[in-house]
């Protein structure tokens, strides 16, 4: 593989951003890649934005994804996307969970939540798949586990092995709740177009 893959996970404080971006480029660097990642996450523990940017490939110089240049958009609300346009273009895979979350703005009524969003959306990638992936963790048995669901999706659309992906887990996350994301990053895999 020649050049460098840019993955931008994004996302509101609380989902488990980090720790999807944590397991990304250890799953790159475990498949030897050189691996750079920056994150983002001021007011996370407020419900603020959330991004954590990994790139990997045979030599990268910058953690940073040039404008444009985000090859897979991981985001797991549906409004935080469109924050992040300037590091997208059309030829961006966007793997985004159709899930609301309000700001404080929006969720006293001071703001309105914009309508229409998965329109934008589909307007501004060449490749959009909106999940259910609240609705989908819960039925797997565990709200928690959609950051997990989600880098199982995005794992099809990447250079390594489904095993390796399981490896990095069992060594990353704790026993008591490795076999619900296992189960997660499973079902995620599976349902990747």
């Amino acid at each position: 593989m020649k050049g460098t893959t840019n993955i931008l996970i994004v996302g509101v404080g609380g989902q488990g951003i980090l720790l999807a971006g944590d397991l990304l480029a250890r799953a790159a660097m475990s498949a030897g890649f050189d691996v750079k990642k920056s994150e983002v996450h001021g007011m996370a523990q407020r419900g603020g934005s959330v991004n954590s940017q990994i790139r990997f490939g045979e030599k990268v110089h910058s953690p940073l994804i040039p404008q444009g240049e985000t090859d897979i958009l991981l985001s797991f609300e549906r409004l935080e996307p469109l924050r992040w346009l300037n590091l997208c273009g059309r030829q961006t895979r966007a793997i985004v969970s159709d899930q609301i979350i309000h700001s404080m703005t929006t969720g006293t009524g001071a703001e309105k939540y914009p309508d229409k969003v998965e329109d934008e959306l589909a307007a501004c990638f060449g490749s959009l798949q909106l999940v259910p992936a609240l609705d989908i963790a819960r039925e797997i048995g565990n709200l928690r586990v959609v950051n997990i669901l989600l880098l199982g999706l995005a794992a099809r659309h990447m250079p390594f092995e489904r095993e390796l992906w399981k490896k990095v887990i069992e060594e990353r996350l704790p026993k008591k709740t490795l076999e619900i994301n296992l189960k997660a990053f499973d079902y995620g895999f599976s349902m990747a177009l």
